[in-house]
């Protein structure tokens, strides 16, 4: 990777009983400690990774969040979310603690058949982002549409 490569840096927090902002999965290609509580963790252009965020205030969670982003180089548009820089194409956001576990679940299946979730199509969480809507589970990623989602990827094509 080129020094001057642009990234996408993501900020991260805790503070116990307060706030967490944390990365469920993704490839970093750098993190920087910032203090005991923040650090900050930067992705190449076109990566994957999974953000939770979650405040808490004295009557309880206040918002729980988990967004599937791909970095996006500066030509592309993105969304703006919040704590990272130069924002990504948001694949998957849901919002509220029960649809935070079932995209924890949904992860936790795509690992558990032995796919890295960094890895999977685009398509996919997008496919997983609109299924709550209609009240429905997620298909399972299935192992020749991950083959299809590289050779794709391989010819540069998303």
């Amino acid at each position: 990777m080129s020094q001057h490569e642009p990234l996408n840096s993501v900020m991260l927090v805790l503070i116990r009983r307060c706030v967490e902002h944390w990365l469920r999965f993704g490839h970093d290609v750098r993190e920087q400690i910032l203090d005991r509580r923040r650090r900050l963790n930067w992705f190449a252009l076109g990566a994957e990774f999974a953000s939770f965020r979650w405040w808490l205030n004295d009557f309880g969670t206040v918002v729980s969040l988990v967004d599937i982003l791909r970095a996006c180089t500066p030509a592309e548009p993105c969304s703006t979310v919040s704590g990272v820089d130069s924002g990504g194409e948001i694949l998957l956001r849901q919002s509220g603690w029960s649809r935070v576990q079932h995209v924890f679940a949904t992860i936790g299946v795509i690992e558990t058949v032995g796919f890295d979730p960094a890895d999977i199509a685009p398509h996919y969480w997008r496919h997983a982002h609109n299924r709550p809507t209609c009240d429905a589970a997620p298909r399972p990623y299935q192992d020749d549409q991950h083959r299809a989602w590289q050779r794709c990827r391989r010819m540069g094509v998303s």
